[in-house]
């Protein structure tokens, strides 16, 4: 049986051929996708656990590291932050106290006092970029690369820079550690380590749990679809065996072995198709740097589940769909009205909504715990929808076939109420892609609303600023740090950079008033000090505000470097005059320079190294378009992610509504003949046609959009705590794009109405 049943399938005419192409196409396109969630959940963990290194000496207890060698040399540590273009430049200095100093990842041996090691992409940096824009920070010689084994992606900009033990023992700062961090930083829980580089990959593992969930349903809409291409006539063909003495269990064998063999197909020609997009899907900017492509590793399990799985469900759906065959052979010819479906129907729906509901106040501590809770949750919403689908449409059915008297209304508005699932399962691709573009936009829409920064203007966005600030000291409320003022020399440089327009040291206050654009008490009930400025520095820079007429000095905002956030919304256009000579500000400590610039990367960056070669000790300055971009650099990355999911989804329910239309007409040919025999004109079939998959379209799509903007809220609600944004006009033009193509769609494939309803149609075979 399996040899005739191989036979049926690959020599079963053009239909069958059609057919297995069509299956196996969309197979390859669920594995393809499921393989590279589950790759991108691997290369994530990965590329974290590259990480762990550079958390050391930051927090780490004994049992974040490897237990230390007898009679190690202690190594000075200290990570800071540098910057170049936008991007992140992981600076690591280390002092080796002896010869058994622990060695970081990815070197060969510590660098001695004037030599570092450079990632490759950083490397590149250096020998592309003018000395005075970039290399004139990194102090010494270049001595080699580090290794993949210690980078995150491949276009992580890390240097590792030697010292003296005596230069790092005076950065307050620095620490002595014995061995080298090897904790995750998903792992750390603030006892074992503490996360300074790396991200919290839980949350990337639940967006794209959620996110499979939301691709995978549509493919299998699609494969279900496939599966039912010419089903009446396989059900002829199947009951005919019957009559002529097949069992049961032969026709579940033959059946099974036509869709197996499909789904072998496509389950090969998927994994072809994740090797061969490994390379773009590596580029994906997940977490905010791409991964390596070897990284998007699959595991055994992962093979072994995709492999077998696959075609097991297969074979499973091919025996549901042709039960009827299963229960008796002339059951296939003894056409009756199917049961109309039920108000329960609805419960699945109602269920799905309820646990995310229930979730709200109880949502668990671990990722996984996360996963198990709202992955299942969301799964109850779709199965929902595409169980209550059928009684959605004949509720509307029965509402058009009721409240017309035109004949296409009506025949279009009688069938869909007597076989509304047929009808469901046309559009149901599309409706559970509109319920899951309607949740991502929610979720996003929210998160963007929540957590992302105003774009500032190119003349905000471009000022560099330096923060010489460490904390407030909790019994006076001053501020502590600072750095000497800009000397002349070093001034006279800053001013001399092509681009830059403006230089602006914010002073120590000690005349103690209150940040003018504060006004309101701080949380603690001490109102925040103003900074105190120059006003003809500040001359120069009219978009950080301006000084009162004839006034010498100003009160400024303690920190311009959120200026171009919220909080600068509140910012006076004019700062009060504050009660202190020009000479006297000039004597007092910095604790913020600002640096205006014309937004060029060559001025921002060789502003950037004079200040950070001026004051080595401090933290290198940055942008405050930089600072918008690493707060707003995953929520990026999570748009990005919906952009591909509602990009996907779409597609994939245009083809499988372009099937199932073509199918069922196929399956109806006969009965369309006949109507035409009787006289009924072809324009009339065609608007019966439409309607048919229009009426269904439109009613159960309102409430897919309703479902999916309620799931959206409930998981905005239960993990973050706020509610979701009303969507903007991108939103709606996605959905009106989609209506009008399914309509296209549908359009299209009027042209086959005529050709396969002719009067030899109608004939008994």
């Amino acid at each position: 049986m399996i040899r005739l049943g191989l036979r049926l399938t690959l020599s079963g005419g053009r239909e069958a051929a059609a057919r297995l192409a069509v299956i196996a196409a969309a197979v390859a396109l669920g594995v393809g996708l499921l393989l590279s969630i589950l790759a991108a959940l691997n290369a994530t963990a990965t590329q974290n656990g590259r990480n762990a290194w550079l958390n050391t000496g930051s927090g780490t207890s004994a049992s974040g590291r490897p237990a230390a060698r007898a009679g190690t040399d202690p190594l000075w540590w200290l990570l800071r932050a540098d910057r170049f273009d936008g991007k992140v430049v992981g600076r690591v200095d280390v002092a080796a106290t002896g010869p058994d100093s622990p060695v970081p990842p990815g070197l060969s041996r510590l660098p001695g006092p004037g030599e570092y090691y450079v990632s490759p992409a950083l490397g590149r940096l250096l020998h592309d970029t003018p000395a005075a824009e970039l290399a004139a920070r990194s102090p010494g010689r270049e001595i080699g690369t580090v290794g993949k084994a210690a980078l995150p992606g491949p276009d992580s900009l890390i240097i590792v820079i030697g010292h003296r033990p005596d230069q790092l023992a005076k950065q307050p700062d620095a620490a002595r550690v014995t061995s080298i961090t090897t904790v995750a930083p998903s792992d750390c829980n603030g006892t074992n380590c503490t996360v300074r580089a790396g991200i919290d990959n839980r949350g990337v593992k639940l967006i794209l749990s959620v996110a499979g969930t939301a691709l995978i349903f549509p493919v299998l809409i699609l494969i279900g679809t496939a599966t039912r291409l010419a089903a009446a006539r396989r059900e002829q063909r199947f009951a005919a065996m019957r009559l002529v003495g097949a069992t049961p269990r032969q026709i579940s064998l033959l059946s099974a072995v036509e869709s197996t063999a499909a789904a072998v197909i496509g389950t090969a020609v998927g994994f072809g198709l994740f090797f061969l997009f490994r390379t773009q899907l590596a580029a994906a900017n997940l977490t905010r740097t791409p991964y390596f492509a070897d990284d998007l590793a699959l595991r055994a399990g992962d093979i072994l589940l995709v492999a077998v799985a696959v075609p097991v469900g297969a074979a499973i759906a091919a025996r549901i769909a042709l039960r009827r065959v299963q229960v008796s052979p002339l059951g296939v010819t003894r056409r009756v009205t199917p049961r109309p479906p039920r108000v329960h129907r609805v419960l699945p729906l109602v269920a799905g909504i309820a646990e995310l509901s229930y979730v709200i106040g109880r949502v668990p501590k671990s990722s996984d715990g996360q996963v198990w809770v709202f992955v299942p949750g969301m799964l109850l919403v779709l199965t929902g929808l595409v169980i209550a689908g059928p009684w959605l449409t004949m509720a509307g059915a029965r509402v058009l076939a009721r409240g017309t008297s035109r004949p296409a209304l009506l025949v279009a508005g009688r069938r869909l109420a007597d076989d509304p699932k047929a009808g469901f399962r046309a559009v149901s691709g599309l409706v559970l892609a509109l319920c899951v573009t309607s949740a991502t936009v929610g979720i996003i829409g929210s998160l963007d609303a929540e957590r992302g920064t105003p774009r500032a203007g190119r003349a905000v966005a471009g000022a560099l600023d330096a923060t010489y600030v460490h904390g407030l000291n909790p019994a006076t409320g001053r501020p502590l740090g600072g750095v000497r003022p800009l000397s002349k020399a070093a001034l006279d440089d800053l001013n001399s950079v092509p681009g830059v327009t403006g230089v602006l040291m914010i002073h120590a206050n000690p005349l103690r008033t209150t940040d003018p654009s504060r006004p309101g008490p701080a949380a603690s009930g001490k109102p925040p000090l103003a900074g105190l400025a120059s006003c003809a520095e500040l001359a120069k820079m009219p978009a950080h505000g301006t000084c009162s007429p004839g006034a010498r000095t100003a009160s400024v905002a303690e920190n311009f470097g959120s200026f171009g956030t919220y909080d600068w919304q509140h910012w006076p256009s004019t700062w009060p005059a504050a009660g202190i000579s020009a000479q006297r500000l000039d004597r007092l400590p910095v604790k913020e320079i600002v640096v205006a610039t014309d937004g060029s990367t060559p001025a921002i960056e060789r502003a950037r190294t004079i200040l950070a070669n001026t004051y080595p000790d401090q933290d290198v300055p940055r942008t405050v378009s930089e600072d918008h971009s690493e707060a707003d650099a995953q929520l990026a990355g999570y748009q990005q992610l919906a952009n591909v999911v509602i990009l996907i989804s779409f597609p994939i329910a245009g083809c499988s509504l372009a099937v199932s239309v073509a199918g069922g007409l196929r399956d109806r040919k006969r009965p369309f003949s006949l109507l035409r025999l009787t006289g009924t004109p072809i324009g009339m079939l065609r608007r019966v046609v439409l309607l048919e998959s229009a009426v269904p379209l439109l009613v159960v799509s309102l409430v897919a959009i309703g479902m999916g903007f309620l799931a959206a809220q409930l998981y905005v609600q239960a993990q973050f705590g706020y509610s979701i944004s009303p969507p903007g006009i991108g939103y709606y033009a996605i959905v009106l794009a989609g209506l009008a193509a399914s309509l296209g769609v549908i359009a299209s494939t009027m042209p086959l109405l005529r050709r396969i309803t002719g009067p030899e149609t109608a004939r008994n075979e």
